[in-house]
C-alpha cells in the first residue's frame, strides 16, 4: 500500500471517522482505523460494533492494499505535520511510513483482515433530505436526550415519518424538543430511535449545504449515507414516549416575547441560580406573570437576582419555577426573533413555540414546585 495525499484532505477524512473509535475496549483492532486504497481512492474505516463510520476521498494512489494503524496515534502525528504533500506506505516490516518535507514516522500495524466488517443493511424504508435540513433539525433537538443510561430509549432521538413529514423529538424525563419538516416527496411512513451518540456525528459531518442525505432504517440499525460517506449505527430498543400526547393543547396564560431579552435575562439569573460556590446545587428561577409583565427571581445563599420584562401577555396572572438552563438550551437555538410561551397551572409544563411558525418546533418544559 503506498498514496501521497494532501494533509487537509486526510485530515478531513480522519476528523470525519475518528468518533467512530472504540475508547474503552478489550479488542485493539476497535482502537485503529482501517486504511484501503484501491484505483484512484482511499477508504477510512472505524468501527466500534456500535456506529461504524467510511469515508472515501481521493489520492494519488501508487500501490493497492490495506492496513490498521491505531487511530489516536495516526491522527495526531497527521494534525501536527506541515500543511503539504504526505507520503504513506506499509514497509517490508509492516510499518506505515509518514513522510512529509522534513518529518518522517513509523508505525505498527494490525492485520486487517481482522477488522470487524460494517453491518450490510436491507434498507426496509428511506427517505433523502438535505444536510443543512437535517442539521437544523438534529440542532433544536439533541440538547434535550437523556444522559441517564438507566433508560436507554431516551437517549436518543425518535425519527419519525407520518404523513409526509419527518418529526425529530428527544425527551429526557424533564423536558421535550420536537422539529418537524415536510419532505420534497411522498414517503413510507416508520419510526426508529437513534443513539443520541450516532446524532451527534452525523451533525458534525454534514454540511450546511443543499446536498442530499439518505437516510435508511431495517430492523435494528440505520443508515446515513452521502456521496463520500456513510455512518451505519444501531437502534435503539424500547418503547418511546407519546409525544404528541403529553403536549398541552390549551394554555390559561401565555406570553409573547423578544426571544433574545428573554435569554438574555436567564443569562444574567442562571449565574446567581446556579453559584460557583454552590456547584452541587441548582436553585430555581421563579416566574411572576402579570398583566403587561413577566419578573424572573432567584433567590440563593450566595445572592439574590431579579429581572423585569415589560411585553405582551394574556390570560391569568401566574406564578411558576423552572430549571434555567432548561429554557436558556430551547432559547438557544430557536432562530425566530419572536417566541409564545405558553403557561397552564404552576404544576404544568410550559410550552415554547415561535410566534411564526407555531407547528413546526416545540419545546415543553417541566415547572420546579416552588418553596413557601
Amino acid at each position: 500500500m503506498k498514496f501521497i495525499c494532501e494533509k487537509e484532505k486526510i485530515m478531513k477524512g480522519i476528523n470525519s471517522v475518528v468518533k467512530g473509535v472504540a475508547s474503552k475496549t478489550t479488542m485493539p483492532i476497535l482502537e485503529g482505523i482501517l486504511i484501503q486504497t484501491n484505483e484512484k481512492e482511499i477508504k477510512l474505516t472505524t468501527y466500534d460494533l456500535e456506529i461504524g463510520i467510511e469515508y472515501i476521498m481521493e489520492a494519488d494512489i501508487k500501490e493497492h492494499g490495506s492496513t490498521v494503524v491505531n487511530a489516536i496515534m495516526f491522527s495526531e502525528i497527521i494534525r501536527k505535520l506541515p500543511d503539504s504533500e504526505i507520503n504513506i506506505f506499509l514497509n517490508e516490516n509492516n510499518l506505515l511510513v509518514i513522510e512529509c518535507e522534513g518529518s518522517l514516522y513509523k508505525l505498527a500495524t494490525m492485520n486487517p483482515e481482522e477488522f470487524p466488517e460494517l453491518p450490510k443493511i436491507e434498507i426496509e424504508k428511506s427517505i433523502e433530505i438535505e444536510q443543512n435540513t437535517l442539521k437544523n433539525m438534529i440542532r433544536k433537538t439533541i440538547f434535550a436526550v437523556s444522559i441517564e443510561e438507566n433508560r436507554p430509549i431516551f437517549t436518543g432521538c425518535l425519527f419519525e415519518v407520518a404523513n409526509n413529514k419527518l418529526n425529530v423529538v428527544a425527551v429526557d424525563g424533564f423536558r421535550l424538543a420536537w422539529k418537524s419538516n415536510f419532505l420534497n416527496k411522498k414517503e413510507d411512513d416508520f419510526s426508529a430511535v437513534i443513539p443520541g451518540k450516532t446524532l451527534n456525528e452525523v451533525n458534525k459531518i454534514i454540511t450546511d449545504s443543499f446536498d442530499l442525505i439518505k437516510i435508511g432504517v431495517a430492523k435494528n440499525q440505520a443508515l446515513f449515507e452521502m456521496e463520500n460517506c456513510k455512518i451505519v449505527t444501531r437502534l435503539l430498543d424500547g418503547e418511546f414516549l407519546n409525544y404528541s400526547s403529553v403536549i398541552p393543547t390549551n394554555w390559561e396564560t401565555r406570553i409573547r416575547v423578544n426571544k433574545n431579552i428573554l435569554q438574555n435575562c436567564f443569562e444574567r439569573i442562571s449565574l446567581v441560580s446556579s453559584a460557583v460556590t454552590e456547584k452541587e446545587k441548582k436553585y430555581p428561577v421563579k416566574l411572576s406573570i402579570e398583566i403587561g409583565k413577566v419578573t424572573l427571581l432567584c433567590k440563593t445563599q450566595t445572592g439574590d437576582a431579579k429581572e423585569e420584562i415589560y411585553l405582551e401577555t394574556e390570560g391569568k396572572s401566574l406564578e411558576i419555577g423552572f430549571n434555567p438552563k432548561y429554557f436558556l438550551d430551547a432559547l438557544k437555538v430557536i432562530e425566530e426573533e419572536e417566541i409564545f410561551v405558553e403557561f397552564g397551572t404552576e404544576i404544568s409544563p410550559a410550552i415554547i413555540r415561535s410566534t411564526e411558525n407555531e407547528g413546526d418546533y416545540v419545546y415543553m418544559i417541566l415547572p420546579i414546585k416552588l418553596k413557601e
